[in-house]
């Protein structure tokens, strides 16, 4: 006796088509599973055994061959259970099984219960192009698998019930398509910020053109403060960035049921102490990293020192291609991971290098020191850096409010649209810019070509940096309103890397 059920599984953040094909025949009771299962998969027989039971089925006192194709594949997670449970009642001939343009995917309890499952969205995007037209998944996931278009979804909470529904007995109602609702929870405004009016002015122009930013000051100058209100002036998520973004905290599991479309740009905060491959993605199955939870959005990375050397040396790659390469023996992803780099650090290890007061106790070999734990290479990656001096106390005494965050966004939206127009092939903002852009778009007059040269003598700029200084020039134009890019915007734009520690103050 013989039955197909259609599935899918997870590879990087994309799904592919999975079918469970079993065989029952006579000899000494067995149940094998092929197809390169992982061990969550092999578990599944566990599962599935007392499921099938606890839905008042009988299991099968034979020889169960079950083969996960295609075969050459590796097969990891709990989603093959239901189409595991749904293939044996199938070749038992105990349910009648659907047409081939139904899908069906899940995790069992002992009992029978469906429990949710991560990567639901990319698995239900890839069953749109298999020709899918059905797609069975748990009822906590229905919402995020109406997520995609031209589907029909079922949740399913129990066996028991998905039994009665393929037998006719009580017809399941499919899920009605998830219809995001306004928000309700206001992001930090830049309104709670006391002076730091030039930090501000960094922070508009970054976010204006997607730049990179550091943030170098002393403890309590309201870096992370700043840093934390910057989404609050990104441009809205177009509907293609925010499908991309739910696949990949889909497949890590990051998504709520009741509201499983991210919406609002990514703000990811990882502590120094994170790994390599928990900050760029990878393990024995490789998953994504803290910089493709960013994509789309900003990564901010506090106390920049203090990471391990060789996790910032991982974004080297990331931060220039806008994606990461997990290469392992069994298998080999790409995660996308277009960010926002900020980063935000003391002047030195005490924090008070260059402060006004006098207490800070670091010579300046510790420094020196201090500043080299962020290499040379990695500094160069940065477009702008930034210093975030003490804020003196009348203004914070001042009971004034600063510019709401929503007239900074009206700002850093009419220069993106002015960016969109420009480039029209799929570049989003001018941080991603490339060569033939930067010749295209970034024409200089005689005067700033030669403001823009002498910079480049005396501050003995790489090519790379003068490359990031024309792109901040261009969003600076921008903003101003202007076509080409003058002198003062140079002459800004220079400014933003022309910050050195040692001449802190």
């Amino acid at each position: 006796m013989f039955s197909r059920v259609r599935s899918l599984g997870i590879s990087g953040i994309d799904g592919f088509e999975v079918t469970a094909e079993c065989f029952i025949s006579g000899g000494l009771p067995a149940f094998d599973v092929v197809g390169l299962p992982d061990a969550a998969v092999k578990e599944s027989r566990d599962r599935v055994r007392a499921a099938i039971k606890s839905s008042g089925f009988k299991f099968p006192v034979s020889r169960i061959t079950l083969n996960l194709a295609p075969a050459d594949r590796k097969k990891s997670g709990s989603m093959y259970d239901l189409p595991i449970l749904l293939s044996i009642l199938g070749a038992s001939d105990a349910v009648r099984l659907p047409d081939a343009s139904s899908a069906f995917l899940g995790e069992l309890s002992l009992e029978g219960n469906l429990r949710p499952v991560p990567g639901v969205l990319p698995m239900a995007l890839a069953a749109v192009n298999m020709g899918v037209r059905a797609l069975y998944v748990p009822a906590e996931n229905a919402a995020e698998a109406t997520l995609a278009d031209g589907l029909t979804v079922y949740g399913v909470r129990s066996v028991r019930q998905l039994a009665a529904h393929l037998s006719g007995d009580e017809p399941m109602q499919p899920a009605e398509k998830w219809i995001p609702q306004p928000s309700s929870i206001p992001l930090p405004d830049f309104c709670d910020v006391k002076g730091q009016e030039n930090v501000k002015r960094a922070l508009e122009i970054a976010a204006a053109g997607g730049h990179n930013i550091l943030l170098i000051g002393p403890p309590g100058s309201g870096k992370s403060m700043l840093a934390k209100r910057l989404p609050s002036i990104l441009p809205d998520m177009t509907r293609e960035e925010s499908l991309e973004s739910t696949k990949i905290h889909s497949v890590v599991g990051l998504l709520r049921a009741d509201d499983p479309l991210v919406r609002v740009r990514p703000f990811r905060s990882p502590h120094h102490t994170i790994s390599v491959p928990g900050l760029a993605g990878g393990g024995t199955i490789p998953r994504p990293g803290e910089i493709s939870l960013a994509h789309n959005g900003v990564l901010f990375l506090d106390e920049f020192p203090e990471f391990r050397r060789e996790a910032l040396e991982a974004l080297r790659q990331p931060v220039e291609d806008g994606v990461v390469t997990i290469a392992r023996v069994n298998a080999t992803v790409r995660y996308p991971s277009s960010f926002m780099l900020v980063c935000a650090m003391n002047p030195c290890r005490c924090g008070w290098y260059g402060d006004p007061s006098g207490r800070c106790t670091c010579s300046q070999r510790d420094v020196d020191q201090y500043m080299s734990k962020a290499s040379g290479p990695m500094l160069d990656r940065i477009d702008m850096i930034v210093e975030v001096p003490a804020v003196p106390f009348e203004e914070l005494k001042s009971r004034a409010l600063a510019e709401r965050s929503e007239e900074v966004k009206k700002r850093v939206d009419a220069a993106r649209e002015v960016q969109r127009e420009r480039f029209g092939d799929g570049t989003t903002c001018n941080a991603r810019m490339d060569s033939a852009a930067l010749r295209k778009w970034c024409e200089l007059s005689k005067d700033s070509e030669e403001l823009l040269r002498q910079a480049f003598e005396t501050m003995g700029m790489t090519a790379r940096s003068y490359d990031r200084v024309l792109r901040v020039a261009r969003t600076i134009a921008d903003l101003d309103g202007s076509e080409a890019i003058e002198p003062q915007h140079i002459a800004e734009a220079v400014q933003y890397r022309s910050f050195k520690i040692g001449e802190a103050n």
